[in-house]
């Protein structure tokens, strides 16, 4: 059994993913940079702001930084006037809360708009953790956001589930142990599965808690087969070992 899940904000909770790509967009022209569209898709894999600012202006200093980081905020909050939650994210939300399960969220976005996000759409209640990019060195697909969820959580990675929209997203939560439900429709479905996904579903509405109890079910039967595989390769490794070093008619005796 699970005793939680944490989930990925933009794209996962909330529908904010043509939000961030006008902000960006705002954000760098009013630094008198033009960026083709196809260039904005770096904002998605689940980087941090630091490493996106880098990306496309380069190094620069910490307090330059948080400089811009505040104002592609205020783009961003300029461009939620309307911020709509992801199809059955909030109801799927307060469902695990109902069951009594632990809530946490792992983002990559900044403290501030995760926060500010949560409040917008009246569920930051709901959440018993919060983790951001800030409380993190490494971006996804590092499992640290996820290892640092679980710690904050007071609960064994082995035993959450992730809730996740990226590949990044989904490689950290399963390098970080957990089990993983990608969210993902068309063409967006096989890259989760590869990257790990235990299961793909196109949205969370309808999603009931016996539904992931049966994914989790299946992913505990692959983590003690693989564990029980592990073990029989290294004992045969061992023994085999053991077999070379003192074969009959291996003595050197004349």
């Amino acid at each position: 059994m699970f005793n939680g899940v944490v989930f990925d904000l933009d794209g996962v909770i909330v529908d904010s993913h043509p939000l961030h790509k006008r902000a960006w967009r705002a954000f760098l022209a009013s630094l008198g940079k033009q960026v083709p569209e196809s260039d904005l898709d770096f904002i998605f894999e689940g980087r941090r702001r630091r490493d996106i600012l880098i990306h496309f202006l380069g190094e620069l200093s910490d307090s330059a930084i948080e400089e811009y980081g505040n104002k592609k905020d205020e783009f961003f909050r300029q461009a939620s006037a309307v911020l709509k939650p992801v199809a059955g994210s909030v109801e799927f939300i307060k469902n695990l809360e109902k069951a009594g399960l632990r809530i946490g969220l792992a983002t990559s976005a900044s403290q501030q708009r995760a926060r500010w996000t949560l409040q917008q759409l009246e569920i930051a209640y709901y959440f018993d953790v919060v983790i951001t990019g800030d409380d993190v060195v490494q971006s996804k697909p590092d499992p640290a956001i996820y290892r640092l969820a679980a710690q904050r959580l007071s609960a064994s990675p082995e035993h959450l589930f992730a809730v996740e929209d990226s590949v990044c997203g989904v490689r950290s939560a399963k390098s970080a142990g957990l089990c993983c439900l990608g969210i993902a429709i068309g063409q967006n479905v096989d890259p989760l599965i590869l990257a790990g996904a235990d299961r793909v579903v196109p949205n969370l509405v309808g999603l009931s808690i016996m539904d992931l109890e049966e994914v989790f079910a299946t992913y505990s039967r692959s983590r003690k087969e693989l564990s029980s595989d592990e073990e029989w390769i290294s004992a045969g490794r061992a023994k085999g070992s053991s077999q070379t070093q003192a074969r009959p008619g291996d003595s050197t005796d004349s």
